[in-house]
C-alpha cells in the first residue's frame, strides 16, 4: 500500500515534534535510556539531506529521512560517498501496512538522485522489527560509525544503491 501523501518537510516542520516525542518514548520503553544521536535541521536541506513525513488522511504517521554521512563526524566509509538513514519511524497506528518499507524505498531513490551510492544506518538489537526490514530489504553488517559506535546494543547496516 503506498502512502496517502510522502511530503518533504524541514526537520523543524511541527509534525515532526510529535513523532519525534513518540519514537523517543519508544527508545525510553525499549532501552530504559533518553540518549539520541544530535541531530540538526540544517543536516536535512539539500543537499545535506532531506526529510519525509508520511500522511494518512491528513494524519502524521511515519518519518524518515536521510542525510550526507560526514567522515569527521561520523567516522570513515572508505571509498563512498553515503547518505544515513535518519528517524525512520511509523506509529504503532499505521503499521503493518508497507508504509516503512516504501518510505525507506523512497529514502535510498532520494539519497541515489543526489549522489549518494551507500546508504548506511544505525538501529538497536531490541527492535527485531527494524532490523527484519532493513535486512530483507538487502542492509548487511558494516563497520560501527558515529555517535553509538562503542554501544554493543547497536547493529550498524549498510547497502550500496543502484545509479538513478
Amino acid at each position: 500500500m503506498l502512502p496517502t501523501c510522502l511530503c518533504v518537510v524541514g526537520y523543524d516542520h511541527p509534525d515532526v515534534a510529535p513523532l519525534v516525542q513518540e519514537v523517543q518514548q519508544e527508545y525510553v520503553r525499549r532501552y530504559g535510556g533518553e540518549d539520541s544521536t544530535p541531530l540538526a535541521t540544517d543536516m536535512f536541506v539539500p543537499p545535506t539531506g532531506l526529510f519525509f513525513v508520511v500522511y494518512d488522511h491528513g494524519a502524521a504517521v511515519a518519518m524518515g529521512g536521510w542525510r550526507r554521512h560526514d567522515e569527521t563526524r561520523d567516522g570513515s566509509v572508505p571509498g563512498v560517498r553515503a547518505a544515513e538513514v535518519k528517524r525512520m519511524y511509523v506509529t504503532p497506528r499505521a503499521r503493518g501496512r508497507g508504509l516503512a518499507r516504501a518510505l525507506l524505498v523512497h529514502l535510498e531513490r532520494t539519497a541515489s538522485e543526489a549522489g549518494c551510492d551507500m546508504m548506511v544506518l544505525e538501529t538497536g538489537r531490541v527492535q527485531p522489527e527494524a532490523l527484519a526490514l532493513y535486512r530483507s530489504a538487502g542492509y548487511a553488517d558494516i563497520a560501527p560509525f558515529g555517535h553509538y559506535t562503542e554501544s554493543e546494543l547497536s547493529v550498524h547496516l549498510g547497502k550500496r544503491l543502484l545509479p538513478s
